[in-house]
């Protein structure tokens, strides 16, 4: 499963302790969405925000790149571990077993 959590909690953190402290609904207009569905859905860690709005999102609530670099790239990293540890304890069924070559 994909993970978002450390890119949800820098938005969320960086828009209420913003000096304006933005609601969900102001900073979504600010982004050019119609409501506030977009960033409560991203503060809650159910989607990612796309690319093109990150500069946007980094100037409106002074984040800087390199804050939001750290979380992506940790996002990353747990989304891999995630599937990694998945994938990795996939058990094989006995019959799956029989048409393996043994050298």
């Amino acid at each position: 499963m994909r993970s978002f959590k450390n890119i949800a909690a820098l938005i969320r953190t960086k828009r209420i302790n913003h000096p304006k402290s933005y609601s969900q609904s102001d900073l979504s207009l600010l982004l050019g969405y119609k409501n506030g569905q977009f960033i409560s859905n991203v503060e809650r860690g159910l989607c990612n925000v796309p690319l093109k709005m990150m500069k946007k999102i980094s100037e409106v609530l002074d984040i800087s790149a390199e804050e939001i670099k750290n979380a992506i790239l940790k996002d990353h990293e747990e989304t891999l571990t995630n599937y990694f540890n998945k994938s990795t304890t996939k058990k094989v069924a006995p019959r799956e077993l029989e048409n393996v070559d043994v050298l």
